[in-house]
């Protein structure tokens, strides 16, 4: 391969390089392109990784550590994958300028040798390079490998910035929604703390966290990718559970102000539309029957609330749940979240204080109301 071939291939794979740093990290927003070396490198790693975790169910601790490592890892990854990607292509360039250093690469592994000790700027000086322009492609490598780390360092403190206030908030409505997350129990234990006037502050704050969640992991889609550092817990889940919650407000629960759930329904519904698509999805279904939302408005009745007739209110809120609750499964099943049901089954129904009477606990109480009854006799 003559000169002139090999440093216009190095060129190119630089270009490569380069341009994907710069979408990557530089660029805060979507920038869709035909050829992402960071992107394949991320979905692929992602796409067998979840295969290996298996059913959510039958997950191991020992699995769930090990996806939670995977974001960080992959941040590290995408910096070799792009130092890799500057070795090859200064390689190329230099041994298609071979002549102009000293002593000339025997080979094309020689010539990397050399890229790669320009590029992390080590210098050993056993090669030099003696022309005009092998000097300049020396010193662009020693520029180019220290802004690429340079910017990596920058944008590993940006992910955990937006991840720490991503988190914050999930994990402060685990405390009031129980675990796994539940919409139900989230309005049980408001009603019983009697803090159900405080569901407009409550969904504001949620639209001020939809809002940061929205612009920082669209234009940072690795973001998606973190995990809680809680067990049974997920931004993802969180999300739902609010939307649940502000669409009861909106079709079932009378007496409550509904302007602000609106606004993070609308809000909500726009977040899980960018994020899927951006490819984030996987197959999944988001069904809730009849059965369901009748124990949910049992429930909500037994907790205090003023409701709208049931046959009302159902074909409302499947309605309105409908706008979001499928792209919702599919970014479930895509990062695979912990709970990926938004009610939580009957499990998650239960409020978090709420224990069921054992067997002796029961058959005393029905003792202790016959001798009552007896002795009012």
């Amino acid at each position: 391969m003559d000169t002139i071939a090999l440093v216009l291939l190095g060129l190119l794979l630089l270009a490569l390089v380069l341009w994907d740093v710069f979408e990557t990290i530089v660029v805060p927003r979507p920038t869709p392109g035909w050829f992402r070396i960071g992107r394949y490198i991320v979905r692929v790693a992602w796409r067998l990784v979840r295969a290996a975790a298996g059913p959510g169910p039958d997950r191991s601790a020992a699995v769930e550590r090990t996806m939670g490592l995977f974001a960080p890892a992959a941040t590290l990854v995408l910096l070799v994958a792009w130092l890799v990607g500057l070795f090859v292509a200064f390689g190329l360039i230099l041994f298609g300028l071979r002549d102009q250093l000293e002593p000339s690469p025997p080979n094309l592994g020689s010539a990397i040798y050399f890229s790669a000790s320009s590029v992390l700027t080590i210098g050993y000086g056993d090669i030099v390079a003696t022309g005009t322009l092998a000097r300049i492609a020396v010193v662009a490598a020693a520029v180019c490998g220290l802004g690429i780390v340079a910017l990596v360092v920058t944008f590993l403190f940006s992910l955990y910035g937006s991840y720490q206030r991503r988190e914050a908030p999930v994990v402060l409505l685990q405390a009031k929604a129980g675990s796994p997350l539940s919409a139900v129990v989230l309005l049980e234990n408001l009603a019983r703390f009697q803090l159900a006037d405080h569901l407009p502050q409550f969904f504001g704050e949620w639209e001020r966290w939809e809002v940061e969640v929205l612009d920082s992991h669209v234009a940072y889609p690795l973001l998606g990718y973190f995990r809680s550092s809680h067990d049974n817990l997920s931004w993802i889940s969180a999300l739902g559970t609010v939307l649940d919650t502000a669409t009861l407000v909106l079709t079932t629960i009378e007496g409550v102000g509904r302007g602000q759930a609106e606004l993070v329904k609308v809000l909500g519904d726009h977040l899980v539309e960018d994020i899927t698509n951006l490819g984030n999805r996987a197959p999944a279904s988001a069904t809730l029957d009849r059965a369901s939302f009748d124990a949910v408005y049992d429930r909500l009745a037994a907790a205090g609330y003023r409701l709208a007739p049931e046959d009302v209110a159902w074909p409302a809120f499947s309605a309105a749940r409908a706008s979001y609750a499928g792209r919702l499964a599919e970014m479930a099943a895509f990062w695979v979240a912990p709970s990926v049901s938004w009610f939580g089954g009957s499990e998650a129904l239960r409020s978090p204080t709420h224990r069921p009477a054992r067997a002796d606990e029961t058959a005393a109480a029905a003792s202790l109301s016959a001798t009552e009854e007896a002795a009012e006799r």
